[in-house]
């Protein structure tokens, strides 16, 4: 059969173990990252046959791109509060953030425009995130308001309260925030 693809056909164990150790990622992390558990990770390392199978492909993307590899880690939560704005469920744009000296930081996760949480702008000021999270509600003008707040149990019109209760969903929206406070 003619080859189709880049991709070997199978990896060795020495393979999955060097590339586990160029991320960083104990046995337990690193099957945590393929869906699989330590002991596989373990038994693939050890392996003196060859692996095949959708880790191959795997293996070989992470063994050929750094920047596949600083895609896969995300970085450490630097501030008190980060955001992680997601698409179903692939994250597309974390938002980590200093309340207190509005201080805003984002590492995208996707190269479309259309599903970064501030399209091309890769270096928002406060007051963009602001903009963004109330972007992420409904109106401030919305009719019967206090009637959704009420609802949401919340006293007053706050972005980061409605975000907290509603994830930030829209009708008819696949996009959502995640929070993660320290």
């Amino acid at each position: 059969m003619k080859r189709m693809f880049a991709s070997p056909e199978y990896i060795t164990g020495e393979e999955v173990k060097v590339t586990r150790k160029k991320l960083g990622l104990s046995q337990a992390e690193f099957g945590q990252l393929m869906g699989c558990t330590k002991m596989t990770v373990g038994r693939w390392e050890k392996s003196e046959e060859p692996i095949v199978g959708p880790i191959t492909f795997a293996i070989y993307a992470l063994m050929n791109s750094d920047a596949l590899s600083d895609k896969v880690l995300l970085p450490e939560m630097k501030y008190g509060l980060r955001l992680n704005y997601m698409y179903r469920q692939q994250l597309c744009t974390i938002i980590d953030v200093d309340e207190t000296h509005e201080i805003v930081e984002i590492t995208n996760y996707r190269d479309n425009l259309m599903f970064r949480a501030f399209g091309a702008n890769t270096a928002p000021t406060y007051a963009e995130y602001l903009d963004f999270l109330e972007s992420r509600c409904f109106p401030r003008t919305r009719d019967k308001m206090k009637i959704i707040l009420d609802d949401l149990d919340i006293p007053f019109y706050d972005p980061m309260m409605i975000i907290e209760k509603t994830q930030g969903r829209m009708a008819e929206d696949d996009f959502w925030i995640e929070i993660e406070r320290k």
